[in-house]
């Protein structure tokens, strides 16, 4: 008798085990099931469609040539059963069967040689009064998509709670339908977890900019209206809301496995081995429903995300059908866009790294994604993050209306090979004016990082500046860009040297003093500590980033 390969959850994970167990085994028996109406689609595409950005919703369920991941397809293509509107009610590892119910009716007994948990994740629904209330939504499926857009109306008011990823698509997507849009953030900063807060702060203006209200360091408390919502409490804010939609996050959907007698992770999720395979040897998890490993840390992360639950269900569905792979983990690269800057990160942010226990080096480096003088040039600030001792790349951030992707991804392989700042500075990428510069931003970074872990260089961040300003602390902070640039724009309190009158002008500095230099991206700020320390001062540091990296003109 063939095997028989059953597959709970037709989305990402689930869809892409199936089909990769047909390749390895011809002959067996796979049969998905699903409790949804609809399966394999992109849910990470929702808020384009919401948008308007993707004009049809088949899009979101369709193959690169147009063809629509339905049941017929998967019974046609694939030779995989999928069965709809099922949902599986239990799990019985010692008989080896599942109990179902479909379409709401009895329930029935599905047996099983190797079992396929891809039973994914749900949006968090915080425990608050009139949560439940009828324009309250959230992002997670094609339903929500439906809905979600019919409810974007002109004039209208949306609050979203959550500013992670979905909250901020989601945000620009309601903002191009021409709603009032306002973003409540419970931590001090967009992109907690994502991004460290100067480089969030990038996003943060251009957020701002586009109309959008944003309150950070801000926790709801509950809904007021009767029969909808017509106001959202957050702290001192009574915010009204047309629309509510809440992003905080997910939750791994475990109950089956829990209830089936299998082991929970610490994360919460679903503990597998880098088989996939679960604490029963014929059942496997794939996706946002199991945790996986951190390849930086060593230690176990839930990372719910559509590029991780594709490649974890070609595993799955390998292992599931006899054959051979592993899942080695990941180190959490994300990237979005929203508005007209694009943000993301990948390995660790500098808080992250160091609550681990890292001694960590840190850098910030903006400049122009391609050749400053190709037309069309834009901005993006990276921050690099290193150990002190190793030399190790523990992640990189990155933000700005210039191309961050290829960046992040060339740091990702850097950080998944273990490279250090000195093998990172040698990489060789690909050059012309209209992609990058000569010395690519990623270059230059890992080159300051060596210049400071050499110790050559010595930096102080933004916050440190702010910080000792705000104390009132005896130091000079020395500006060594233009008059003009300086009268542009500045820091109050600043001294302005032009570096290339500092030499001459070294009496009109006090040895005694700390000393912090400045300029744009901070190569002056560096040359300025340079001609500094041969002068004999001896205590004198660059702003890291420059005045481009100062997170704070960004509040005004």
């Amino acid at each position: 008798m063939n095997k028989r390969i059953v597959v709970i959850g037709a989305n990402a994970a689930g869809a892409k085990a199936a089909a990769k167990a047909r390749r390895i085994d011809p002959r067996a028996e796979i049969v998905v099931l699903d409790r949804g109406n609809f399966i394999s689609y992109g849910a990470c595409g929702i808020p384009y469609y919401v948008s308007d950005t993707v004009k049809e919703l088949k899009d979101l369920m369709s193959t690169p040539v147009g063809v629509v991941r339905d049941p017929n397809f998967f019974s046609k293509v694939k030779g995989v059963s999928v069965r709809t509107n099922t949902e599986v009610t239990a799990i019985d590892r010692l008989q080896k069967v599942i109990r179902l119910r479909e379409g709401g009716g009895g329930e029935s007994e599905l047996p099983y040689d190797k079992l396929v948990l891809a039973t994914g994740s749900s949006p968090f629904v915080p425990a608050l009064d009139n949560v439940t209330l009828p324009n309250v939504f959230t992002v997670k499926s094609i339903e929500d998509a439906e809905l979600l857009k019919q409810k974007a109306v002109s004039g209208a008011a949306a609050c979203i709670i959550g500013a992670g990823l979905i909250g901020l698509e989601t945000a620009e997507a309601l903002q191009g339908n021409g709603m009032r849009v306002t973003l409540v953030e419970m931590r001090n900063q967009l992109l907690p977890g994502v991004l460290d807060p100067e480089v969030a702060a990038v996003v943060e203006k251009q957020v701002k900019l586009q109309g959008v209200t944003v309150l950070t360091g801000c926790a709801v408390t509950g809904f007021a209206g009767e029969g909808r919502v017509r106001t959202v409490i957050a702290g001192d804010h009574e915010i009204p809301a047309d629309l509510v939609v809440l992003a905080p996050g997910v939750t791994p959907n475990v109950s089956l496995a829990r209830e089936a007698g299998l082991a929970i992770g610490v994360t919460g999720a679903i503990a597998v081995d880098e088989r996939l395979r679960t604490s029963d040897p014929d059942i496997y998890a794939c996706g946002d429903c199991c945790e996986t490993t951190h390849l930086v840390t060593g230690k176990k992360v839930f990372v719910p995300l559509g590029s991780t639950a594709n490649k974890q269900g070609r595993v799955a569905g390998i292992n599931a059908a006899g054959g051979d792979a592993t899942f080695a983990g990941v180190i959490g690269t994300s990237i979005l866009k929203v508005f007209n800057v694009n943000a993301g990160k990948t390995g660790l942010t500098g808080t992250e790294a160091r609550n681990e226990g890292f001694d960590v080096e840190t850098v910030l480096s903006p400049a122009p994604d391609r050749a400053h003088f190709y037309p069309g040039a834009k901005p993006i600030l990276l921050k690099l993050i290193a150990e002190r001792g190793t030399g190790c790349i523990l992640g990189l951030q990155a933000a700005g209306e210039g191309a961050v992707d290829k960046r992040l991804d060339a740091a990702a392989a850097a950080i998944t090979f273990r490279a250090t700042a000195e093998q990172l500075s040698q990489l060789d990428l690909a050059y012309a004016p209209p992609y990058g510069a000569a010395m690519d931003n990623l270059i230059v970074a890992a080159d300051i990082m060596k210049n400071k872990l050499s110790g050559h260089a010595r930096g102080i961040t933004a916050r440190e500046v702010k910080r000792k300003l705000d104390d009132g602390d005896d130091f000079i902070l020395l500006d060594v860009r233009s008059p003009a640039e300086h009268g542009e724009i500045g820091i109050a309190g600043a001294k302005l040297i032009p570096l290339g009158m500092l030499r001459e002008k070294l009496d009109e500095l006090p040895r005694d003093k700390e000393i912090v230099t400045f300029c744009k991206v901070s190569l002056r700020g560096y040359e300025a500590q340079k001609i500094l320390d041969a002068a004999g001062f001896t205590d004198v540091k660059f702003m890291d980033g420059g005045i481009m990296a100062w997170p704070y003109r960004f509040r005004d």
